[in-house]
């Protein structure tokens, strides 16, 4: 099994196991923001009891290999402003991520992202990084495209996002191989 390493660096930005006392910035700056969670398959936290338990389930996530969610803090003042997921399966490995409204615009979302393709596709036994985004979210596709990841394709009523709608909606699907 592989195991990412607990800390990844770009140039502006850290990349750590994220811990139970990150609950109230997450809270407070990206996880109960309607825009913010718009495209993400989750609601809303309308109360703060909700981001624990998700960061509780982040934690059980790095102990059981499941799954490697990372907190995104800035290198120059540590200031939390967001999330990314990596989840293993065998020669590939997908991801997807959350940022904070008040840090949109500033490359952060592609700096993290190309991040941790780099760390993928530099390990011998992973050969795809994938990820997919709903195909009205023009932002987060621009993101994945600056990262180095080309569309592949649209997956149709592939993703529930309950934030826009009861059903399905269809994803862009992108990805880089070596």
């Amino acid at each position: 099994m592989i195991i990412p390493p607990d800390t990844l660096e770009t140039p502006r930005l850290i990349l750590r196991l994220p811990v139970l006392k990150d609950v109230d910035n997450i809270f407070q700056k990206y996880a109960q923001d309607d825009e913010v969670t718009r495209y993400l398959v989750w609601k809303p936290h309308k109360d703060i009891a909700v981001t624990r338990e998700f960061l509780e389930r982040c934690v059980e996530c790095w102990k059981a290999g499941t799954a490697f969610p990372w907190v995104v803090t800035r290198k120059n003042d540590h200031e939390l402003i967001g999330m990314i997921e990596l989840r293993i399966d065998h020669f590939r490995a997908d991801l997807g991520y959350g940022l904070a409204r008040e840090y949109w615009g500033n490359g952060y979302a592609t700096e993290m992202t190309r991040r941790v393709c780099e760390w993928c596709l530099g390990q011998e036994s992973i050969y795809r990084v994938w990820a997919t985004c709903d195909v009205e979210n023009t932002a987060s596709a621009r993101v994945l495209e600056k990262a180095g990841m080309q569309k592949e394709g649209i997956l149709r009523r592939y993703i529930l996002h309950p934030n826009i709608s009861a059903e399905p909606r269809d994803c862009y699907c992108y990805s880089i191989v070596k």
